[in-house]
């Protein structure tokens, strides 16, 4: 696939983006929830060599291509490795997948009701390394806890801010500022959160585009300006904490979003399970996140 076709798919297809990212913090719960306890590894090499062994499974099953999912989002380590004998950019490119890349390092602790991102030490030479794989683009997220318009102003400066630096390195941003979804105050937030993307966006220069991830809004509808601007290529939905039965009922209340989901995508697949039971049990997840993201959209 070509940069200008990747482009056009993640544009314009119809589909959802599956989020294979977990990283080091958050290895150990996604393990579990795969059916793995924290007894069956000893020490990061061993646990993120399981983590590989269930992402492999996922992007070789015969229902991970590109007929429903546009783009897989991926941890560095799950970049850098092999599936089938082939790099993983490689095995996603060759079933019409979009490769991205996390990039972010984690979180700040919280101040003025946000979690801005670590600093990120060599990110221009892992955005050329992620390039040359064949990645199209980057995912880095921060989070928002409370509707401090202060700190969110923050938290959309820093996420542009570097926005710009992946542009500059060729490649298409997914910005992700998560607003907490148990946040008593999330739809009062959430405009916020909105508004000050929109001067941000209406500030880019040169034909400059990003995606933007952000969490399910509180009132359905809440995003549509940025679903329609010109500065962004597409708006997709993390599931933050929703099952995937709720997420894709939050979902499809919002037109023109897509599905960006991690865990309401994994939620029902375990090791024990044999290729069928696995397969079965990841074409259902998929068929639903699909039609929350595609079928509404083009209704």
């Amino acid at each position: 696939m070509t940069y200008d076709e990747m482009l056009e798919q993640i544009r314009n297809g119809d589909g959802f983006i599956a989020a294979l990212d977990q990283s080091g913090g958050s290895t150990p719960k996604a393990l579990r929830g795969y059916g793995v306890e924290d007894d069956a590894w000893s020490g990061d090499e061993e646990m993120f060599a399981m983590i590989h062994t269930m992402r492999s499974r996922i992007v070789t099953s015969p229902c991970f291509n590109g007929d429903r999912v546009l783009g897989a989002i991926l941890f560095e380590k799950t970049m850098d490795g092999d599936a089938d004998g082939k790099p993983v950019p490689t095995v996603l490119q060759e079933r019409g997948v979009v490769p991205f890349l996390k990039v972010d390092k984690g979180l700040e602790d919280e101040d003025k009701g946000v979690q801005l991102m670590k600093p990120m030490p060599g990110l221009t030479e892992l955005l050329k390394r992620a390039k040359d794989k064949g990645v199209f683009g980057t995912k880095m997220r921060s989070v928002i806890n409370s509707a401090d318009a202060q700190g969110i102003a923050a938290i959309v400066k820093q996420q542009f801010d570097v926005g710009n630096q992946i542009v500059d390195a060729g490649l298409m941003p997914i910005l992700e500022p998560e607003y907490t979804i148990s946040a008593e105050d999330r739809a009062e937030g959430e405009e916020i959160l909105r508004d000050e993307i929109l001067k941000a966006l209406d500030e880019l220069s040169g034909g400059r585009q990003v995606m933007l991830k952000l969490s399910i809004p509180a009132v359905p509808g809440t995003y549509d300006a940025l679903v329609d601007h010109p500065a962004v290529a597409r708006v997709v939905a993390l599931s933050g904490g929703y099952s995937r039965t709720d997420a894709c009922a939050e979902l499809a209340k919002n037109k023109g979003m897509i599905a960006s989901f991690s865990r309401a995508l994994l939620e029902e697949l375990r090791h024990q399970m044999d290729d069928k039971q696995f397969d079965d049990a990841l074409s259902t997840a998929i068929d639903e996140i699909y039609c929350a993201s595609a079928e509404k959209n083009a209704a």
